[in-house]
């Protein structure tokens, strides 16, 4: 709620996220040919490269603030699980990343002239899950970097070496999907995304406690 309340007074997080989004698809849009079968092939990738790299931009400012007057050692001090801090912070990225989503998907559908209709509840369900797994992965190393001295740079680093395998199953999902692929293909691309992406969501919350105390 904290960070929820931060963001609506001054807006910066969610619209630098919104904005980089979509300057991605716009370049992404004059690069490629928007044929259908090109569409169908390349947009899956454009949307999740364009999250990826949105959500760098949340994650970093996810931990920004606690920087400034000892506000992380307040935090640890807090009479509450350590977990709950990631918890709070990973809500607050899921939620900033999901709304940019809903905009840029808005912006893929109109500059590729694509319908996301017709698979839209399969698509909602995958974007769910990746979104899950890229968030959490997002908050506990934005908690590592924020503590380095180059903590925009090393977030990249080290979080897209692991993060890429949540990419890989999101995109080829949301592909499946997009294709109209039948239903054993698409629920097992979901299957894929879920399955990694609550690994991941657990082990960053079992293992928030020892990022705090270092």
């Amino acid at each position: 709620m904290k960070d929820l309340r931060v963001e609506w007074r001054n807006r910066e997080t969610l619209a630098s996220m919104c904005v980089f989004g979509l300057l991605i698809i716009f370049l992404f849009n004059f690069a490629f040919e928007t044929a259908h079968e090109e569409t169908l092939r390349l947009l899956p990738a454009v949307l999740w490269v364009a999250i990826a790299f949105a959500g760098v931009l949340g994650f970093n400012r996810a931990f920004a603030s606690e920087r400034e007057n000892a506000c992380m050692e307040g935090m640890t001090l807090a009479p509450v699980d350590p977990s709950m801090i990631f918890v709070g912070k990973m809500v607050a990225n899921l939620l900033f990343l999901g709304i940019a989503e809903v905009v840029m998907a808005f912006a893929a559908a109109l500059w590729f002239n694509f319908s996301f209709l017709p698979a839209l509840g399969q698509l909602i369900l995958i974007a769910f899950f990746g979104t899950l797994g890229y968030a959490a992965l997002g908050t506990i190393f934005g908690a590592i970097a924020a503590n380095t001295r180059m903590r925009e740079v090393m977030l990249t680093v080290l979080q897209f070496p692991i993060a890429f395998w949540i990419l890989i199953f999101s995109i080829d999902a949301t592909g499946n999907a997009m294709r109209g692929n039948p239903d054993g293909n698409w629920l097992g691309g979901v299957g894929r995304v879920g399955g990694i992406s609550l690994v991941f969501t657990v082990t960053s919350f079992l293992l928030f406690e020892y990022v705090l105390e270092e």
